[in-house]
């Protein structure tokens, strides 16, 4: 603007100084025109002679500004050109090649072109590869951009296909074009001979030129449209991963398997959007991508195969794999925008880069000892997981293949380009999913066998423990019993013995819960059953059940037998269980081992007397070890405040059920009745007479 300002005052005294000597000034010479351009109905490419300079100057844009003074770009393509990327013909090579080798910020290009024998309105379309946001003026006139320019700040988006269409009264003469574009300073580091325009922008009539777009937005199509495919296969595998985690939640690799989908449709999604609609920002898309998706994606990877193959020390893994992702992410975004170049110097490459290596490499080395235990151990079912491994690893480190082993990465499938990484995902999720299913129906056919033999063990343990309860003449019994699952580890019998009238009562808790608790149940009953027949004695029977217990593994239980005589006299014999209630107070008994612990232990025995109208409460831990919300427990300062009242064995049960049940509740009320039963009442019979 100084520069303008100044030309103007120098033309002003050169007029007046022309005019006091009686001379006609001369006319400034006109710009000249660096292309000329016939159209017709057709396009040409704007490849001429670009004036460029670096710098910022909104005078920049007019067409009356003089920029002979300006360096020059060629916007040629060079002979054999391609783009050191992807690889396509006709790249550019951009300024930091052209002479600015540091330049980032902003720089100007403007050509003047005399447009002839135009046919219609026309138009501009723009380069696809341009670094990195960019203003098109044409005369002076802002016809569009690609990217935010704010006032402090300028947002760079991934080039689009775009086109600009000049206004209708611009169809013949000379027109001027200038381009104001903004290169951030992470692009320096991020792409070879970086800066402005990597091809040639297009002028021509508005029809052909949106045939143009249309066609480069077919290539971008071609180029990411793999992408599409690949996110509806993610999507159908992680429907199914979901669906099977729904039924199933005890297999973990059901999770980690949708886990890994969505975070992969998540980094697809992102590069799909950069690519095709300017929603985010082109720094940050590629920090998310590159630092934050590709190392989680990584590592669930790899933990989603820990639990396929089903490894004991699953704890180890996940930090070792987050370990490595924390690493990676650091080192990864040491070597991205906008951090490298500006705060971490370009030389620290050299060392970085090795680092990242190894990281990757790591990752690497622990899916493949993850594999070989799993092949190990699973047999027939890890060789057939092997091929989905394999093409997991090459869709996770196949930058790596390229750049170690040299192999192809990049292929054209039917008009489109296709990375082996999608190829391999793609596959590699199609194999997954088969093998998820089958082990789904193994595991719902083993899970239908465990139902029916619990179910078997459920209809033995109702036939071991009595629903009816056998006539005891002289007591009133009462029962509850309330397993905590399909199969309870709590068991009592009521044995009347025939020879002396009297009645054997005989309650426990086997240790564990389950089948194998329901197994344990059955073997003491149908032991009691055979010992009674030879003697009723409760210490006899107590010895004679640890005798068949000891020596079976972790088999225990503590018991409790009573002998009620028909004259209220009872014998007791206990082997850790719960002491009884006598009228709400607890019995004194002296402590001694389960039954099943030590062979020939002794147990506690004594001897006390039912008085009729007396009541005697026996139960299981599950009363006293019911659970609330808050972890606090039933406890035996409550049972025996219930027990200060009459209660029922169905209202001590409940009571504690509701409270929160954790293990099997078992609750008998034995009360001596105040007359024996069948037995003539002689105050009634006085009476009567």
């Amino acid at each position: 603007m100084r520069r303008a300002r100044v030309s103007t005052v120098l033309l002003l005294l050169f007029g007046f100084a022309v005019g006091l000597r009686g001379e006609k000034p001369k006319s400034a010479p006109a710009p000249r025109v660096q292309l000329e351009a016939t159209l017709g109905d057709s396009t040409v490419e704007l490849s001429g002679l670009w004036k460029f300079h670096i710098g910022d100057d909104m005078a920049w844009a007019q067409p009356d500004f003089d920029d002979s003074s300006w360096g020059t770009i060629d916007l040629t393509p060079p002979a054999g050109s391609a783009n050191p990327e992807l690889g396509s013909s006709g790249y550019i090579p951009g300024w930091t090649a052209n002479g600015y080798p540091k330049h980032t910020g902003f720089a100007w290009y403007r050509l003047r072109v005399n447009v002839q024998s135009s046919h219609g309105r026309l138009a501009i379309k723009m380069p696809n590869e341009v670094d990195d946001a960019y203003q098109l003026y044409v005369n002076g006139q802002l016809l569009g951009e690609l990217g935010k320019f704010g006032e402090h700040r300028t947002t760079a988006y991934s080039t689009l296909p775009r086109e600009f269409r000049l206004p209708r009264e611009l169809r013949n003469g000379p027109i001027t074009i200038a381009v104001r574009i903004y290169m951030d300073s992470a692009s320096l580091f991020l792409t070879p001979d970086a800066g402005g325009m990597h091809e040639p922008p297009v002028l021509g009539h508005a029809g052909v030129i949106g045939t143009l777009i249309q066609m480069d937005w077919d290539n971008t199509a071609h180029v990411v449209g793999s992408g599409f495919l690949e996110m509806l296969i993610l999507l159908l595998a992680w429907m199914v991963a979901v669906s099977l985690l729904s039924m199933d939640r005890t297999e973990p690799s059901y999770l980690w398997l949708s886990l890994v989908c969505a975070v992969t449709i998540l980094g697809n999604g992102v590069v799909l959007i950069v690519s095709f609609v300017p929603w985010i920002a082109l720094t940050p898309g590629i920090f998310l991508q590159s630092v934050i998706i590709n190392p989680i994606r990584i590592g669930l990877w790899v933990i989603f195969w820990g639990y396929w193959f089903r490894i004991s020390q699953m704890q180890w893994v996940h930090r070792i794999v987050w370990g490595l992702v924390a690493l990676t992410m650091i080192g990864t975004a040491m070597m991205s925008a906008p951090i490298y170049g500006e705060h971490i110097p370009v030389h620290a490459s050299v060392y970085l880069l090795p680092i990242l290596l190894g990281l990757r490499l790591s990752f690497a080395a622990l899916l493949c000892a993850i594999t070989f235990r799993g092949i190990r151990k699973q047999k027939t079912e890890g060789w057939l997981a092997l091929s989905a491994v394999v093409l997991v690893a090459v869709a996770l480190f196949q930058v790596q293949l390229r750049l170690l082993l040299h192999i192809p990465t990049a292929f054209n499938i039917l008009g489109f380009d296709v990375q082996l990484g999608t190829i391999s995902t793609i596959f590699s999720l199609f194999l997954i999913t088969v093998m998820l299913v089958r082990r789904f129906l193994q595991t719902q056919r083993i899970r239908e066998q465990w139902k029916a033999e619990i179910e078997q063990a459920r209809q033995i343990q109702h036939v071991l423990i009595p629903e009816h309860l056998p006539q005891t003449p002289g007591l009133a019994i009462e029962s509850e019993y309330r397993p905590a699952r399909e199969v309870g580890g709590d068991f009592f019998q009521i044995l009347p013995v025939q020879e002396d009238g009297s009645v054997l009562i005989v309650v426990g808790d086997v240790t564990g819960k389950g089948l194998q608790a329901g197994m344990l149940v059955a073997l003491i009953v149908g032991a009691i059953r055979t010992a009674v027949q030879y003697d009723s004695d409760p210490l006899i029977l107590m010895n004679s059940l640890n005798d068949r217990l000891w020596g079976r593994g972790r088999a225990s239980a503590t018991c409790l037998i009573l002998q009620i005589c028909t004259d209220g006299r009872v014998t007791l014999a206990n082997a850790g269980h719960l002491p009884p209630y006598l009228n709400g107070a607890e019995v004194e008994m002296g402590g001694s081992l389960p039954i099943g612990v030590v062979p020939g232990a002794e147990f506690f025995v004594s001897h006390f007397k039912l008085e009729p109208g007396d009541t005697l409460m026996l139960m299981s831990d599950g009363v006293a070890e019911a659970q609330d919300q808050e972890k606090q427990l039933f406890g035996f300062e409550r049972i025996e405040k219930m027990l200060q009242q009459p209660i029922s064995a169905a209202e001590l049960a409940s009571a504690a059920q509701d409270f929160g049940q954790e293990d099997d509740i078992l609750v008998l009320r034995i009360q001596r009745r105040l007359q024996p039963e069948n037995v003539p009442d002689e105050k009634r019979i006085l009476t009567a007479m």
